[in-house]
């Protein structure tokens, strides 16, 4: 169906400084040995892929005939709409359009999708609309950049394509950086495997009055069927090529909690391993286990493919995916970014996989596992480094810039130091910030060389909830404390050991509060004097309609990075 030509929307008149990119990183060359060859049969031209995603994003028009089209037979809008990427003066607004049965189809056309944002649920007050092309190239994806919106406001959007509108979004600008802001409420969340349980999380975190969701990693997993799985997958084999991954994003964008909840808020997303490979490092692949099942024979493509999946279903812009050049062969999404919410916080997201350094001291088959530090002095060599050294300097320089209100990092991990005993000593995880203790101390020497007031640690990967103190020195339990840690449980992926955190809580004084069973999130609220964290779990995670209880509740008063429970 041909869609009616409206104005371009509004472009803003100021340079936004809510939002503060990863502007300074580098491109990624990697060795020759790692780099991808470029007649890769099949493989997609990145330099065509990378021209499309910025053409579309950025477009507000199309030209004359580009809206001529069928009307569809079908419901396209399967996989929900979602936002994110917020700024004061706009938003990503993103969709995929799906064909449900096996005699439906897209075609092999960019399909042309109008877009629109109003004041109300009814539409009658536009604020800005547009229309721009899904292309086959990107899985038909919509990444709508919108500008020229009002600060510190909520709106409603939707998209229209072939005479079937989407579900109705809503989603809200960023205060003004200077603005005086009372008031902050989002939550964390990671760890979704959809064979470990069904998202009814997700069905309670919509009740939470959120004004964010950071999601920090984890978004799907590329296994195949677990044992004793609560759902099982559609088709059985490990996620390896860029079909797959568009398949397992498809399937969780399709669960209708999780998909409801992307349309209740802006989403500020990062990703940890498991989007392309359980523990791999940067070009390094991971663990291929079971059986050596979870391994490709090229893992540059598989973590191309991957790489740009996610892209293809998340409310990202199209600078993130497309900021390297040729000739560099290998795909990059830049997910560190500053976002500041007024002069109340800011929110700091940080890439801890792309550009890491392998794990050391672990063994042949497996990089990655629980090491002996006093065999393993290079788990402390200066030069490893776990975020990349231009995140590294990026992340001082934000440091350099933080507000005097509250600093929220969120990162992929748990942070602080947390040793496991055994009968011979003393073990750490390598795969986490304890196999890059000198990495961990650049970033603390940071917060207390700019002397960052209210630093707020966000993390999740472990699947139990932990909360502590940040220290200048994890080996001196009386030094000081820099800010505070709030490690999540997963929304449904299973603990390996939780029922041990309790112990492993007495051998790490600088956290307060550690469970390792139950699944969930957590909520923060933000004001200018305390921030308020209470970890939200399920009775079930089996069951859709199970119920969400308060585990504990903790309070940090602003400028004292002290955990008081309350």
């Amino acid at each position: 169906m041909a869609e009616p030509e409206t104005a371009p929307a509004r472009k803003s008149a100021r340079a936004d400084t809510s939002i503060t990119e990863f502007a300074d990183l580098p491109v990624f060359h990697p060795p020759l040995s790692t780099r991808a060859s470029s007649s890769q049969p099949g493989a997609p031209d990145r330099r065509h892929l990378l021209r499309v995603a910025l053409a579309v994003a950025g477009m507000h028009w199309l030209p004359r005939g580009a809206h001529a089209q069928t009307r569809w037979r079908f419901d396209p809008f399967g996989l929900g709409v979602a936002s994110g990427s917020p700024a004061a003066d706009g938003v990503v607004l993103w969709t995929r359009l799906i064909a449900p049965g096996m005699l439906d189809s897209l075609g092999t056309a960019p399909v042309p999708v109008r877009w629109e944002v109003a004041d109300d649920e009814a539409f009658s007050r536009l604020a800005a609309s547009g229309q721009t092309l899904a292309t086959p190239e990107l899985a038909f994806s919509v990444h709508a950049e919108v500008q020229g919106l009002a600060p510190d406001r909520w709106y409603f959007y939707r998209f229209i394509t072939g005479g079937i509108a989407s579900p109705v979004g809503r989603t809200r600008t960023l205060p003004e950086p200077q603005a005086r802001v009372a008031r902050l409420r989002l939550a964390y969340a990671s760890c979704q495997r959809w064979e470990h349980g069904l998202y009814g999380a997700y069905r309670h975190m919509r009740e939470e009055n959120l004004d964010l969701v950071l999601f920090l990693g984890d978004y799907i997993y590329e296994y195949p069927n677990a044992a004793a799985a609560v759902r099982n997958f559609p088709t059985l084999a490990t996620v390896v090529s860029l079909a797959d991954y568009r398949e397992r994003h498809a399937l969780h964008r399709g669960d209708p909690f999780l998909q409801a909840m992307h349309a209740a808020c802006p989403w500020i997303v990062t990703w940890d391993d498991h989007e392309v490979q359980n523990d791999y490092a940067g070009l390094l692949p991971g663990d291929g286990r079971p059986w050596g099942l979870n391994s490709a024979a090229d893992f540059n493509a598989r973590r191309n493919a991957a790489y740009q999946a996610f892209y293809e279903h998340m409310p990202l812009r199209a600078a993130d995916f497309a900021r390297g050049t040729p000739p560099q062969l290998t795909h990059q999404v830049m997910l560190p970014r500053r976002y500041r919410f007024g002069q109340l916080a800011d929110l700091v997201m940080l890439d801890s996989r792309q550009w890491r350094d392998a794990q050391v001291c672990g063994n042949p088959q497996r990089r990655s596992g629980m090491v002996d530090p006093a065999t393993c002095p290079t788990l402390d060599d200066p030069s490893r480094t776990l975020l990349g050294a231009a995140q590294e300097q990026w992340f001082d320089q934000a440091m350099a810039q933080a507000a005097s209100g509250w600093t929220v990092i969120g990162q992929q991990t748990l942070f602080g130091r947390r040793i496991g005993r055994t009968a011979s000593g003393e073990r750490v995880w390598n795969d986490g910030w304890d196999g890059y203790g000198a990495a961990r101390r650049r970033l603390t020497d940071s917060l207390q060389r700019h002397r960052v007031r209210s630093p707020v640690l966000l993390g999740g990967d472990v699947h139990e909830n932990w909360v502590g103190h940040v220290k200048a020195d994890y080996a001196r339990p009386e030094s000081a404390n820099l800010g505070v840690e709030f490690c999540g449980t997963s929304i449904t992926s299973r603990s390996a050991g939780g029922e041990q955190a309790q112990r492993r809580l007495k051998d790490n004084p600088h956290f307060v509060f550690a469970e390792g069973t139950r699944r969930g999130y957590g909520v923060c609220e933000i004001t200018p004097s305390a921030m308020r964290t209470t970890l939200r779990v399920l009775d079930d995670v089996t069951r859709a309609d199970a119920r969400i209880d308060t585990l504990a509740s903790f309070s940090v008063q602003a400028g004292r990075p002290v955990v008081d429970r309350v």
